[in-house]
């Protein structure tokens, strides 16, 4: 199963702002009349119910929503692009690739989340006229798109999850209490994906996951120690399946119940029924007043059962929904709008380096984005960004820095030439 995969998305540039004027016959000075970009399209994921793992995206990690359209004459704005809407599995983590930030948990049928905000249109010169300046022959590019690398990650939704190490007899006991059908072998490691089940009882059902055995060292990525933990986080109730076939029952288990604490708080407070499995074989039955007594000194009440006999399944599953029943409640998430990933706000507004002898670099996201929102061929319009840098302050900022008439000034990917 697929269950984490990184991908990339950008949202739709704005439409550029149209420079226009009117031309009616009876209109004999007609002033500006360019119309606005459309908006570019979001990019949105949404959960698919029918959807439970990631490998869709196997066909392609990449998604790129459409432009806005360009404004048009009397004042006609430009089409918005359709939103991007990009289908994820219910459990779906969202995180920033680069810095690891939780954009999102994605759990129910209908939980959207915007990831990148498509840029806004360009204005027209209908918006430039001014007592000073009534007929502007300059408008304004869309707004560039946002890009992310963002990393989905797969939690399954299960009501109970079965831990233990590995051969302890997962896969057997989920095949026997519902109907999944994992791939079943006598050797460590069998399991190395979840697989999930439905469980009935009495008119009712409960999902359980069987979580791929666990080694020491799995909270800290050790073997596929997070790929499977991450799966037990969204559980109500954990079987701890003992390996009866063990001669280090208890190690065993209170190793596992270590690895679930570290790896987070709330795991290892998680209510447990505790399993001891293989009553088939003789050395396990014969084991088992022993690690009875054992852990019923320690506070806990262990059963046991045969996975591969079948005896005292029915009872542990009575005894499973009895558990899920004593539980309380789960309270329902509060509904709310569509989230919208922000970026994080800029603590400097821009920087100034000096990258060589009379090369200079202002970067800052307002800046920048002003840069690609303008059009250089048009005098008009590369005075108004010089007007932006004066406000920003940058212009005072690069005298400050040193630079002189000629020198090269780089703002994203456009290098413009200091002058007075």
């Amino acid at each position: 199963m697929l269950d984490e995969v990184k991908i990339y998305v950008r949202s739709g540039s704005g439409g550029d702002g149209a420079v226009a004027f009117r031309r009616e016959k009876f209109v004999p000075r007609g002033g500006p009349a360019g119309g606005d970009g459309g908006r570019g399209g979001d990019v949105i994921l949404k959960v698919n119910p029918k959807m439970n793992t990631l490998a869709a995206f196997q066909k392609g990690i990449h998604f790129k929503a459409a432009h806005g359209q360009r404004g048009s004459i009397k004042n006609q704005t430009g089409a918005s692009a359709d939103p991007l809407e990009v289908e994820v599995p219910p459990g779906t983590v969202v995180k920033d690739a680069d810095t690891g930030v939780v954009i999102a948990d994605l759990v129910k049928p209908d939980d959207r989340v915007v990831v990148a905000v498509g840029g806004r249109g360009g204005r027209g010169n209908q918006h430039f006229a001014n007592s000073a300046n009534q007929a502007p022959q300059y408008a304004e590019k869309g707004e560039p798109g946002q890009e992310h690398w963002l990393v989905l990650e797969l939690r399954l939704i299960a009501d109970v999850g079965i831990v233990g190490v590995p051969n302890a007899g997962k896969s057997t006991l989920l095949s026997v209490i519902s109907n999944a059908k994992p791939k079943i072998a006598d050797y460590p490691f069998t399991t190395l994906e979840p697989n999930l089940g439905v469980v009935t009882y009495d008119d009712r059902d409960l999902v359980v996951a069987d979580i791929p055995g666990l080694i020491e060292g799995a909270h800290a990525g050790v073997g596929l120690g997070h790929a499977f933990l991450r799966h037990v986080q969204r559980t109500r109730v954990l079987i701890h399946l003992l390996n009866g076939d063990s001669e280090s029952v208890l190690a065993d288990y209170s190793q596992i119940n270590t690895e679930l604490a570290l790896y987070d708080d709330k795991l290892g407070q998680r209510p447990q029924l505790v399993v001891y499995n293989k009553m088939d074989i003789p050395e396990a039955r014969a084991r088992w007043p022993e690690v009875e007594a054992a852990l019923q000194a320690r506070g806990v009440e262990p059963m046991a059962i045969s996975g591969a006999t079948q005896e005292n399944v029915r009872q542990l599953v009575q005894r499973m929904f009895q558990l899920i029943d004593s539980l309380p409640p789960e309270e329902p998430a509060p509904s709310a709008e569509m989230p919208v990933y922000e970026l994080p706000e800029e603590t400097v507004p821009f920087t100034i380096t000096q990258e060589g002898d009379g090369l200079f670099r202002v970067a800052g996201r307002r800046i920048e984005r002003a840069a690609e929102m303008t059009y250089w061929d048009n005098e008009e319009a590369v005075m108004r960004f010089q007007q932006i840098l004066e406000t920003l302050g940058i212009s005072t900022a690069l005298e400050a820095a040193g630079v002189q008439p000629g020198d090269t000034v780089y703002i994203g990917d456009y290098e413009l030439e200091w002058s007075d």
